[in-house]
This record gives C-alpha cells, sequence and structure tokens, in this order.
C-alpha cells in the first residue's frame, strides 16, 4: 500500500525523526547544548512526514456518487 500510494517519502521522513530523536537522547545525556537543534530537526521530520502521508488523502477524487478513487491504484493496474 505504501508503494502504490507513493508514501516511502514519508515513512523515510518519519524513521529521519526518530533516528533524530534518539540521537536527541544521546546528546542531552551527554549534555551537549546542541542537542536541542537535533530536537527541532527530529520535530521536523514529524511534520514534514504527517504532512506527506495526508497527501493522497486531501487530494483524491471523486466520482459523481461521492465515491473515492485513489489515482495510484488507477495508474499500477493499468501498467500490468
Amino acid at each position: 500500500m505504501i508503494k502504490i500510494l507513493k508514501l516511502q517519502k514519508a515513512l523515510i521522513a518519519i524513521i529521519l525523526g526518530i533516528v533524530a530523536l534518539v540521537v536527541y537522547k544521546v546528546m542531552n545525556v551527554n549534555k551537549i547544548d546542541a542537542s536541542i537543534y537535533v530536537l527541532e530537526l527530529a520535530g521536523f521530520f514529524f511534520i514534514a512526514g504527517a504532512l506527506m502521508f495526508m497527501y493522497p488523502i486531501l487530494f483524491a477524487k471523486k466520482d459523481k456518487e461521492g465515491c473515492v478513487e485513489l489515482e495510484p491504484e488507477k495508474q499500477e493496474e493499468e501498467s500490468v
């Protein structure tokens, strides 16, 4: 489903956010002052990943009956 909806970038952003959060915790334990910037970077990655996950929902196309059809699924079936 992640590949069909083209959510790989969102998943990578969330994983980078988790990695940055772990780095922040390690830096915070060692009392490094620059750890706050890594925490800000983790927050940025989490917000960017969440917005990218919402992209297919916001831009899905509705037909006349109100049913939502996601365009990437249609393209996947045509290419097979």
